[in-house]
């Protein structure tokens, strides 16, 4: 027996490196997200806050709008892949149908609260902007750690 025959291999993890994005599971795109969702929430009142401090409260309302529509929105993606991930192994998924349809009507409150957030707020786009970019740095940002680790 070869010494190599005896050393333990490492069992791969959650986040294992070696694997591609096509063969991630629904534990792997379950846990980016909510990371991505922790970090929406943490940038988007630190942000604010910093923003409120240095420019005043209509920017930093913007901010806070924008991120507050991150966050709702990665939780809506989140509850939108476990619906996909149960039809797609033929699980019974109750209210699946219910859950695309708010996800829709998710879409028109948030619309509404830009809108809202613009008429009524008179503040900076670019802090809204910012805010809703959130969504998309954090979840590439997890998405590049899970390719990493």
């Amino acid at each position: 027996m070869s010494p190599e025959s005896q050393v333990p291999q490492p069992t791969p993890g959650p986040r294992d490196s070696n694997r591609p994005p096509s063969e991630w599971t629904m534990k792997n795109l379950d846990a980016m997200l909510r990371h991505a969702l922790r970090m929406i929430l943490i940038l988007g009142c630190a942000g604010s806050l910093i923003l409120w401090k240095a420019s005043n409260w209509r920017n930093a309302a913007m901010l806070a709008t924008g991120a507050a529509i991150s966050a709702a929105s990665t939780l809506e993606w989140r509850r939108l892949a476990r619906y996909l991930d149960a039809r797609l192994e033929n699980r019974q998924n109750p209210g699946g149908l219910i859950a695309v349809l708010f996800f829709l009507i998710r879409l028109a409150v948030f619309a509404g609260a830009i809108y809202g957030s613009l008429r009524w707020f008179k503040g900076s786009a670019i802090a809204l902007l910012f805010g809703l970019g959130l969504a998309l740095l954090a979840t590439v940002w997890e998405a590049l750690r899970l390719l990493r680790d």
